[in-house]
């Protein structure tokens, strides 16, 4: 399984930044899939969840109203849009896959198999 993150880079506070993971060696339309970031000093927490059909959605209060996770199965890829970027938004971003098909969609790490490399994203004030 690969999981291959891209779209990080550098913006202004205000500014907005699209996160592409594109999904190989799984059965992308039967999983859930999820965006975690990690700053520098800080542990690993969840940003966004999808489930495997994509009706189903779930964001960590932080980032609620301003980033919105979406998937193409058809394309392997799963999107994280992130708006209104905050200085405080500034980490490494990963996307993950979890272990099961068709499972119950999680926000815990532990409950994601497979991961990316992560993309970075940096916010200036």
């Amino acid at each position: 399984v690969q999981l291959q993150a891209s779209g990080g880079g550098l913006v202004e506070a205000g500014g907005s930044l699209r996160l592409s993971c594109v999904a190989s060696g799984l059965t992308f339309g039967r999983t859930n899939m999820g965006w975690f970031r990690q700053a520098p000093g800080k542990e690993r927490e969840f940003v966004a969840g999808i489930n495997w059909s994509g009706s189903r959605t779930s964001h960590a209060d932080s980032v609620k109203g301003r980033f919105t996770t979406s998937r193409d199965n058809a394309k392997n890829t799963v999107y994280l849009e992130m708006n209104s970027l905050k200085p405080e938004d500034t980490a490494v971003y990963s996307c993950a896959a979890d272990r099961r098909y068709f499972g119950t969609l999680e926000t815990s790490p532990g409950e994601y198999e497979y991961w990316g490399q992560g993309t970075l994203v940096t916010v200036s004030s």
